[in-house]
């Protein structure tokens, strides 16, 4: 089982409150969660309890958001990832928040974004095959409020998906 570190800076810390060593444990973890704290203090060259102390301030500092599993979809029958454009009849913030929170609701949404440029968002979704894309399709993406069009990209390759922030 792999463990992945979801990162987020809090609103009130900037990235200059980091220092090098702070830096060196958040690169470790992002890369396994599920590393002890010996062996990260081994790893960042920090005494244990030292290492246990910045982790307690990154995790309370918001640096740390949580840890899950990553999990392998091929197994688990998600192995086409689809992304979509979708444009919305209106661009009022009503609209928006409406969609906004539709979207929330739907567990078959992997991620969606809030874009600029051609087009109003971009969802990420996993399904079986593209029979079980064309029912989400109909089912729950174009149910959504006020969605107006969608463009389809199936992804044909994963080529890098670690997901990683550089730190």
């Amino acid at each position: 089982m792999f463990f992945t570190v979801l990162g987020q800076l809090h609103r009130n810390f900037h990235v200059t409150d980091l220092d090098r060593t702070d830096r060196r444990i958040l690169k470790v973890l992002q890369e396994d969660g599920r590393i002890t704290t010996v062996e990260l203090a081994e790893r960042v060259g920090l005494s244990a309890t030292a290492t246990s102390e910045r982790m307690k301030r990154l995790l309370r500092d918001g640096y740390v958001t949580g840890f899950r599993a990553v999990l392998d979809p091929h197994r688990l029958g998600r192995g086409l990832l689809v992304f979509v454009e979708v444009s919305l009849d209106k661009t009022t913030p009503d609209a928006f928040e409406r969609f906004a929170a539709a979207v929330r609701r739907s567990p078959e949404v992997m991620e969606c974004h809030m874009v600029a440029g051609g087009f109003d968002y971009l969802v990420k979704t996993r399904v079986e095959d593209m029979a079980a894309y064309r029912r989400f399709l109909g089912d729950v993406l174009l149910s959504l409020p006020g969605v107006k069009e969608s463009r389809t990209y199936a992804v044909m390759e994963e080529v890098k998906t670690d997901g990683l922030l550089p730190v």
